[in-house]
């Protein structure tokens, strides 16, 4: 083997394991005989309360039909926080359950991940496992994920992202912890427990859902086993997210985008991710601000900027967005996926700049207990230097950078950074 190849970023390639999954409409009644099959008696529920939709009281009453005893910790925020994780191990010990099931979607799931890698571990804090597989212990209690929206894919990943507002609270700090052990036992996709997802929400979801997606088909990794799985999922975005956005009693366009969620995470898990989601978490962590939200804002800047390293994937994007490419140079069809990203940011109506992301303008923040103490709190975005600044060095530490398909120094990412928070995406398009 010659040297160079030694020295590639990423020469050992992972695979992780997904749990068993059951998707479709009415799935979601299974959890009880499946958690009794599982051997659970006393579950933790966590979950963001998900106020208005009655998902959770129906949810926990077919649990207790069942035979299960159930408790609820419903204070889960967006950009889960570790105290909503210590909160819910201490529930989880005083009332000495056996098992968690989370309802939601990723701030749930990943909340309930830190829990159970927490209770494994006697208690100790959830920042201590911040990293990849940190946690000692692989044998923590089981866990059923159930899906309300279409984007996290947390539900059958290894990852769970944590705010981490203890260790410095001045400079709050979004991590991802990636952890064999966090799997979920049971992931559980039901199509219908969707149909009550807002409609902005939706939309911000389903670009979760594409950069889940884009980033794996263009990183460093270069995993090839999720190629197939990314192409898929952009495509099942490209023709359903609309649908699932303005008719969202439409089973086909709900059902498209929880199999394109689940599919995305499946070519993350092992493929990587990129700056769309460092440039996220950093936003998170400062302004609490939604995580799909974040991803749609930034994802055509990151393209753009990653787009001279790969732009036949790109093109392959291009083509599975729906692009008519024939006749098209890559450089052009490249070009023609990054419109198209942009289309449909304005088709769903989605904001285009952070400095236009106002407090309470957005569903999710009045679903489940938002909009919290910490998000009322948080200072909005302005776009000076001082914001361009601070985001950008999170980006630079946070752990999905080296994945991405451009290398990235400071002087490189603040100009993208700067845009995604001042500039118009009109910039963007030849």
């Amino acid at each position: 083997m010659q040297v160079d190849e030694l020295l590639k970023p990423f020469p050992i390639k992972e695979f992780h394991p997904f749990p068993r999954a059951l998707m479709g409409p009415g799935a979601h009644e299974m959890i009880g005989p499946e958690a009794l099959k599982m051997g659970f008696r006393k579950t933790l529920v966590m979950t963001s309360g998900l106020r208005g939709t009655d998902i959770v009281n129906k949810i926990v009453e077919s649990m207790k039909y069942h035979g299960l005893e159930v408790v609820v910790y419903d204070k889960v925020e967006s950009n889960p926080k570790d105290y909503n994780v210590m909160d819910s191990v201490k529930l989880y010990q005083e009332n000495e359950c056996d098992s968690f099931v989370s309802i939601g979607g990723g701030s749930s799931h990943d909340a309930c991940k830190g829990a159970r890698i927490s209770v494994a571990h006697d208690g100790r804090n959830v920042n201590e496992f911040e990293g990849f597989n940190m946690s000692e212990n692989p044998k923590n209690p089981p866990h059923i994920a159930v899906s309300t929206t279409a984007g996290t894919g947390s539900e059958t990943s290894w990852a769970y992202v944590i705010t981490d507002t203890t260790t410095d609270p001045d400079n709050p700090h979004k991590y991802v912890a990636f952890d064999d052990a966090s799997v979920a036992s049971l992931a559980i996709d039901d199509p219908v427990l969707y149909y009550d997802c807002p409609v902005d929400y939706t939309a911000q979801c389903g670009f979760d859902v594409l950069a889940h997606a884009s980033e794996p088909y263009v990183s460093r990794i270069n995993f090839q086993p999720s190629l197939g799985n990314a192409l898929h999922a952009i495509k099942l975005t490209s023709e359903n997210l609309r649908q699932a956005v303005w008719n969202g009693q439409d089973l086909s366009g709900r059902e498209g985008m929880m199999y394109a969620q689940y599919i995305a995470a499946q070519a993350f898990n092992s493929g990587g991710l990129g700056i769309i989601h460092s440039i996220s978490h950093a936003v998170s962590a400062f302004y609490d601000t939604h995580h799909g939200l974040n991803n749609a804002i930034a994802l055509p800047r990151v393209w753009a900027f990653n787009m001279p390293t790969h732009y036949k994937r790109f093109a392959d994007i291009a083509r599975a967005m729906g692009v008519d490419t024939h006749g098209m140079t890559d450089v052009q069809a490249a070009d023609a996926a990054l419109a198209a990203a942009i289309r449909l940011l304005r088709d769903v109506g989605i904001t285009e700049r952070f400095v236009d992301v106002k407090q309470d303008t957005y569903s999710k923040n009045r679903l489940g207990q938002g909009p919290t103490a910490y998000y009322a709190n948080a200072k909005e975005i302005v776009g000076d230097d001082a914001d361009v600044d601070r985001i950008t060095n999170h980006v630079l530490g946070d752990a999905c950078t080296p994945g991405n398909a451009k290398e990235c120094t400071f002087e490189t990412v603040r100009p993208v950074v700067d845009h995604c928070l001042n500039g118009d995406l009109d910039d963007l398009l030849g």
